[in-house]
Order: structure tokens, then sequence, then C-alpha cells
């Protein structure tokens, strides 16, 4: 009886000690997989992966939270959320991505591209005055097997093949219009034309914009002023060139800004060129919700 009771006891100890590794294997595990409750709370890891503070990550799940589909049962939101942040901001695969979070490449591929396609509707973009600096941007592509797909956007200006945006930033230094892409063969002033941004301005708004773009009498139709670096201006001309000229150096950065989402310095496969204008747009909005490249006193003399 005192043996049965003695091995009895050594069994219960054998199954407590059992128990208790399984739960550190657990734990260990739970750590070595990527997710977003392991990196939450360091602040230079969280900007590394997605560019964006914990705080606006879970602002922006709760905006996600009615208009985001689980692919996979294992990963919460903000796991779908991660995987999509650091797709953009790295430029990662889908297969190390899959990687990382210990699912299968299929359900990562569904995630980014199911949450691209959504995450615009997000980011409405309000007009109240649409003074802004435009300019154009070229993401490069794969070369496309398609003859015509290969000459529309080879660029010149580049020597490879592009897809061409056109960006609107205001004095503030926030993206306030992205246009759809198109081939780098394109124009600046064909691209401004057919995006739609005309039809966007009001009576006085102020646009500064590059030589290259020939568009003064597209905006006098449309009663807007622009100033493009003439050789002589009036008074009133030179003074709102002089305001708009002291913005015009940030156009570089928020560009740069904006770019620092690695996908965007890739080269962009083919197969995905068709993801891309949700792209830039996811991009551009989480680049507004960062901090401005512009200080404040900037901001008060030109507005």
């Amino acid at each position: 009886m005192c043996q049965m009771f003695s091995f009895l006891l050594k069994l219960k100890r054998t199954s407590q000690s059992a128990n208790s590794y399984g739960m550190r294997l657990k734990e260990e595990l739970k750590k070595s997989t990527f997710s977003y409750s392991n990196i939450k709370f360091n602040m230079v890891q969280l900007l590394f992966f997605t560019g964006i503070t914990s705080v606006l990550f879970d602002w922006l799940c709760t905006k996600m939270t009615d208009s985001v589909k689980i692919f996979s049962k294992r990963l919460s939101l903000q796991d779908h959320l991660l995987i999509v942040l650091m797709k953009l901001r790295l430029g990662l695969t889908n297969t190390d991505l899959a990687y990382r979070f210990k699912v299968s490449t299929i359900p990562a591929m569904a995630i980014v591209e199911f949450t691209l396609r959504n995450m615009p509707k997000m980011f409405k973009r309000n007009f109240k005055r649409c003074r802004c600096i435009i300019d154009c941007t070229e993401i490069f592509i794969n070369r496309p097997s398609h003859m015509t797909s290969r000459s529309q956007s080879w660029s010149n200006y580049k020597h490879n093949n592009t897809m061409k945006y056109l960006i609107d930033i205001t004095p503030a230094g926030a993206i306030s219009f992205l246009s759809e892409g198109r081939g780098g063969r394109v124009a600046d002033k064909r691209i401004t034309k057919e995006s739609g941004f005309y039809d966007l301005l009001e009576f006085n708004d102020e646009i500064l914009a590059d030589r290259g773009f020939l568009i003064a009498e597209e905006l006098a139709a449309c009663d807007v002023s622009h100033a493009k670096g003439k050789r002589q201006l009036s008074a009133q001309e030179v003074n709102t060139s002089r305001q708009l000229s002291r913005v015009r150096i940030h156009v570089e950065c928020v560009i740069g800004r904006w770019k620092n989402f690695r996908i965007l310095q890739t080269r962009i496969p083919v197969s995905q060129v068709d993801l891309l204008d949700d792209i830039v747009i996811v991009c551009g909005a989480l680049t507004n919700l960062c901090k401005s490249v512009v200080p404040k006193k900037s901001k008060k003399r030109v507005l």
C-alpha cells in the first residue's frame, strides 16, 4: 500500500513537472512567434517594423474592425494589420511574412491584398482649400513582357519602366491628393488633366508647380493662380510665390518620408501593379498620420 502511494505521489509530481515544462515551452513558443503582442511595448521595434507609434496603430485597428476579414484564426486583428504595415514599411515578400507569422503563404498574400484594397476607404481626403504644391513621382516596376505595356511604362527621365503619380502637398506638409498611377511615359500635363485634380480646385486657390507643368491655361480656366518661377512677376504674384517657395523645399521631404515605406523603393512585380494604387494611398495616409515635416512656425507664416 505504501509503495502504491509512493508511486502515485511520484507520478503526480512527474505530471506536474511535465505540465510546468509544457507551459514554459508554450510561453517560449509564443515569444518566438512574431506578433504584435511581442513588440507593442517596444517603441523602437514598432517604429522600425511599421513606421507608426502604438497609439496610431491601435487607432487604425479600431477603424479597421468592421472592414477587415480574418484569414487566419491563429492571427489577431492586430497581427493582420502588422503584416500589412511590415509589407509596406520593409517591402517584405509574402513568403517572408508567412514564415515570420507561422502561416502559409496563401493566407499571408490574402491578408495583404484584401486589407490594402479596403484601407483606402478609411482615408477620405477632405479638400477645404486646395492651395498646394504639385509634383510627379515615379515608382519602378519590373519590365512588362507585353510590348505595348513596356512602351507605355518606359520613363525617359528614369530610364526604367515606372508608374507615375501626381502628388499634391499642402503648405502644412500633408499629402492632400494622389492620382491613379499611369505609365512612366505619360507627360506631367496629361496626368494632371486626367487625374481629376482640376475638378477639386476652387476660386482663388493657389498652386505651385515646377516649370515642367505647362498647365497655366488649364488653371486659368478654373480661376486658379499658378506660380512656376516666371522671370517677372507682379507684386502680388511675387508675394504669393515667396510664400509658396518657403514650403516648396518641404515637398521633397514629404515625398522622401512617403517613400520611407520600403515597398515604394523596390521594383514592383508586374503581377502586383494593379495593387499599386492602393499601396501608394495607404502609404500616403500613414505618412500624414506621422509628425509633420514642416515646423509650426512655417505653417503659421504660410497659411
